[in-house]
């Protein structure tokens, strides 16, 4: 069965955009000739491959092509550009799904790193890093920086050490709620800053300390890793800040630990799709380069 780079490329541009109208924008064709070219792919499939929901999204079926047509646009782009043809090589952009503080911290330097070794872009999703191999698995991006160390099926995985995340407040709100220490009953009337629902840290910090007892604290949602720590740093709650970014206040003692030890390690992984890629070798070693600066325990 011959498969129509075109429609695959429509198929994978409506996945990656969320809707037709973004994905006809951006191969710069009609909406109309979008759905055609997906109408198409689908009859000659003989399943859906498009949920037509908001945002759009692809069914197992179609995760599988969308997988197939993201890695031969990057093997066309690394075949063009190594035979020479600069001017007429088709722009590759990889899309990948890192966690927001490893995008604070670490990550950026891995950017730049790749940005000097390529002419390709990254096409960069921010998400929980509970939750960035999802992204892998449903065919939305290549490559995840993730808490999950068994690969997904067809990729890599790579570990890249940890990233300490310390219970810091200011040395007013610990006065006012845990001079008498951090127990099961102050923690309970504290105010935590929370990023977004699916951020577990807190709660997993707390639990350490509550055990069975319930944990109802008075939360602020703050989907921000910096204004996350101009909050702890202006006293609205505790929280679990990275520590790379928290450092100096530590250590200027504008922030203080919950108390002592009161810190977690996460490890990290990279995952990617088996792709054999001169532009995802590079964008892999320039991950594990830059992850050096993250905890390595021996």
């Amino acid at each position: 069965m011959n498969l129509d780079h075109g429609n695959l490329r429509a198929l994978a541009a409506v996945v990656r955009e969320g809707s037709f109208e973004r994905a006809a924008a951006v191969l710069n064709v009609t909406p109309s000739a979008i759905s055609q070219r997906i109408k198409s792919l689908e009859e000659r499939m003989g399943r859906l491959l498009v949920q037509r929901t908001v945002p759009a999204a692809a069914t197992p079926d179609g995760q599988i092509l969308v997988h197939l047509a993201e890695q031969t646009a990057l093997l066309e782009h690394d075949a063009l550009d190594r035979l020479g043809f600069d001017e007429d090589t088709p722009q590759a952009s990889i899309a990948i799904a890192v966690n927001h503080d490893s995008l604070e911290t670490w990550f950026m330097q891995a950017a730049a790193l790749f940005a000097a070794g390529t002419r390709a872009t990254l096409d960069l999703q921010s998400e929980d890093q509970d939750h960035t191999a999802t992204l892998l698995r449903n065919g939305a991006v290549l490559g995840a920086v993730t808490t999950l160390g068994e690969p997904v099926q067809g990729c890599r995985v790579h570990s890249l050490g940890s990233m300490r995340y310390v219970a810091t407040c200011s040395p007013a709100f610990h006065e006012h709620y845990f001079s008498k220490g951090v127990s099961a009953r102050t923690l309970a009337d504290a105010p935590v800053l929370v990023f977004n629902r699916k951020d577990a840290l807190q709660a997993r910090f707390a639990h350490k300390i509550m055990k069975d007892l319930p944990w109802r604290p008075p939360v602020w949602w703050l989907p921000s890793s910096r204004a996350f720590v101009q909050a702890t740093l202006d006293g609205l709650g505790w929280t679990m800040n990275p520590l790379p970014m928290v450092e100096q206040a530590l250590s200027e003692g504008l922030l203080v630990p919950l108390r002592a030890r009161a810190w977690e390690d996460v490890p990290l992984y990279w995952q990617h799709w088996r792709v054999n890629s001169q532009a995802m070798s590079v964008l892999n070693q320039s991950v594990l380069d830059a992850s050096k600066s993250l905890i390595h325990k021996r």
